[in-house]
């Protein structure tokens, strides 16, 4: 009676095995594969994400004082507003030709850049081409609001815009990475003289 190879039977089993093997492994590394790059990805981004974030809280501005100027205190009209400002606590430095005001008050809302021909930078203690680089230096930005001004802005480049006695205006100062800093004018109801801190 004939009886079959069971070795040869043991050897197209075992091959069989073997290419499942190596399928499995194969389908592993790639999967593998793309889990790391994936997690690279998510990583990078994760990183990103975390430092304009911490750029919106930490690179802000900080005023030191705010003022308001009148050319003709009878008129009642503010006509210039000044700004001291300087980097917050942890702040990295601050280009200030890049930084967006947005005012909204009684005579409407009005946006516009710090280099815009309706203000006037002046950095006064240290820093350069209008950069705060450093937690002392001090700024002095003027806005002007009319024609009437005396920081030097022709009729032509004011703001055009009217805060009288008793108008409220907040300011937003919006930096280059997206923070931004909030500050309240009250305008008292009677002013007697050309400056008024506010």
């Amino acid at each position: 009676m004939f009886e079959p190879n069971r070795a040869e039977e043991r050897g197209q089993v075992g091959i069989g095995t073997l290419i499942v093997f190596i399928a499995m492994v194969l389908v592993a590394a790639i999967a593998a594969g793309v889990l790391i790059n994936t997690a690279g990805f998510l990583q990078t981004q994760a990183e990103a994400t975390g430092e304009d974030s911490t750029q919106q809280v930490s690179d802000r501005l900080q005023v030191v004082s705010q003022s308001g100027y009148l050319n003709d205190p009878s008129a009642g009209d503010v006509d210039h507003l000044t700004f001291v400002l300087a980097r917050s606590p942890g702040a990295d430095n601050i280009d200030l030709n890049t930084v967006s005001v947005e005012m909204t008050g009684t005579d409407g809302q009005e946006t516009f850049d710090l280099d815009s021909s309706a203000a006037e930078v002046t950095i006064f203690t240290g820093g350069d081409n209008n950069v705060l680089t450093d937690a002392s230096d001090r700024a002095e930005v003027s806005i002007a609001l009319s024609d009437n001004n005396d920081i030097g802005v022709a009729a032509a480049d004011d703001l055009d815009y009217t805060l009288t006695e008793g108008d409220a205006l907040t300011v937003t100062f919006t930096t280059q990475s997206g923070a931004t800093m909030t500050t309240e004018i009250r305008i008292p109801s009677t002013v007697v003289d050309e400056s008024v801190r506010l």
